[in-house]
């Protein structure tokens, strides 16, 4: 796909329609990377993002149990 360069005030820009911003989940916010000849463009992901959702899940499935006590044998002469 060839996309025309353009200006935008003092800088230049691509203008992506809808359906690619859409595809992949293009935002307000693009992550731009270089790797040799290309430039690529990917969607930020947001650190924690429907970790809410999983939580309640988590708890449904009593899947929200410790997997190690919070305290060591080797620490309770410490108390």
């Amino acid at each position: 796909m060839e996309a025309k360069i353009i200006q935008i005030g003092n800088a230049k820009g691509i203008i992506l329609n809808k359906a690619i911003l859409d595809k992949y989940g293009f935002e307000e916010i693009v992550n731009l990377r270089m790797e040799e000849h290309f430039l690529i463009i990917e969607p930020v992901k947001k650190p924690r993002e429907n970790w809410d959702e999983a939580f309640i899940k988590m708890h449904l499935y009593n899947d929200d149990q410790l997997l190690m006590s919070d305290v060591f044998e080797d620490e309770i002469d410490l108390y």
